[in-house]
């Protein structure tokens, strides 16, 4: 592990500041605890795409729906023997405007991480079951999802009653058949966080004879998690979690929206962060502020850039180190179009396959892209507007 992540970190340059520190005006530069860049495969995005012919039998209203008619997007990311799975939010046409179609997780994939096949039905879903108070009718959105050393799946996805955004998890051991667990904060002796709005979902994760998989820090499964701000949780089990509380018993924050910058609005976590030799390293979303006085000129207002920030591995609530510009942002016609026409990369899959890592990201709420980083031919950052 710690020789191929030696390799990636070696392959790209030097450095970038963080915190408040002044940005650089032309270029950006590619610290060595990062990862990336990231290529576009020349002529094969978006990856997946809504589709209408697809059907299924909804447990809800009793009636055959087209789940994916309207939008494929926000992905998570994993591989399974010699095959790479992806998990991406799907949505049908009930409904008006973000958030208020129902949403359900299909699932694809792929031998070679660009071209995808797609099974024809969901597989997570709103159900007659234990979670239909918090999955209906909103539904399963955004799915980050990760593999322990034995073979389990674990995705985190956010529960949607169009009430209140809770964090729920789910176990499979063959991607297809899922056991729901319910809110991961259900349990928590922090009782204000089943109230509270929560989503986007980080597990560490490590990279262990060449495979991608769930780790502990300090003995325990840790995760990042949050859109206003990170935040971070434990847990024994991978089920029940617990929030990582500061001094006056509130909710920690380790990072925080930036005036001026790419992540002026949300700093959102993206894919399952990873161990490295130089920390805890996570990418996460940042959104321009809507407003000209807090956001970054140079990008859109409102729009979703990819962000790196370096944790310390033995404390992951401290900051070693942070991107002030994003290493990738809306660059194509197909990442600014959609539902959401500011421009949206929107990173949620990362997967470590054939000795390259296929970031799979959400296209302007509307289609599912793929970029690939290869080691062994490095790459740059998406450029500066």
């Amino acid at each position: 592990m710690k020789k191929r992540l030696l390799f990636y970190a070696v392959a790209i340059a030097a450095i970038s500041a963080c915190g408040d520190a002044e940005k650089k005006e032309s270029t950006i530069t590619t610290p060595d605890w990062t990862l990336g860049g990231f290529e576009r495969p020349e002529g094969i995005n978006p990856v997946i795409s809504p589709d209408s012919t697809t059907t299924f039998l909804d447990p809800m209203s009793g009636k055959m729906v087209r789940w994916e008619e309207n939008d494929t997007f926000n992905p998570g990311a994993v591989v399974k023997d010699d095959t790479i799975f992806v998990l991406y939010r799907a949505e049908d046409k009930y409904g008006i405007g973000i958030g208020f179609r129902t949403s359900r997780l299909g699932l694809a994939y792929s031998i070679d991480g660009l071209h995808f096949t797609r099974d024809k039905t969901p597989v997570l879903f709103p159900d007659e079951d234990t979670q239909k108070a918090y999955e209906w009718p909103g539904g399963i959105e955004d799915p980050r999802v990760a593999v322990t050393e034995d073979g389990t799946f674990v995705v985190f996805y956010t529960q949607w009653n169009r009430d209140v955004p809770r964090l729920g998890v789910a176990t499979s051991k063959d991607l297809r058949n899922w056991t729901k667990h319910g809110p991961i904060f259900a349990k928590s002796t922090y009782t204000k966080m089943m109230d509270m709005p929560h989503k986007s979902a980080s597990i560490v994760t490590t990279l262990k004879n060449d495979k991608l998989v769930i780790d502990k820090v300090n003995g325990k499964y840790w995760m990042y998690w949050g859109e206003h701000g990170v935040k971070g949780a434990t847990s024994d089990n991978l089920i029940d979690w617990e929030p990582v509380l500061d001094e006056q018993g509130e909710l920690a924050t380790f990072i925080n929206v930036r005036k001026g910058y790419f992540d002026s609005a949300l700093t959102e976590c993206g894919p399952p962060a990873i161990k490295t030799d130089k920390g805890i390293l996570l990418l996460y979303n940042g959104k321009n502020h809507d407003g000209q006085e807090q956001a970054d000129p140079r990008f859109t207002l409102g729009t979703y850039s990819a962000g790196q920030v370096l944790f310390d591995a033995n404390d992951p609530t401290k900051v070693i180190e942070r991107l002030d510009t994003p290493f990738k942002r809306p660059m194509e016609d197909f990442e600014k179009s959609g539902q959401y026409v500011d421009g949206t990369v929107f990173i949620q899959g990362l997967a470590y396959y054939k000795s390259k890592w296929f970031l799979y990201y959400g296209c302007a709420d509307s289609k599912v892209g793929v970029s690939v980083y290869d080691p062994s031919r490095p790459a740059n950052f998406d450029p500066l507007p």
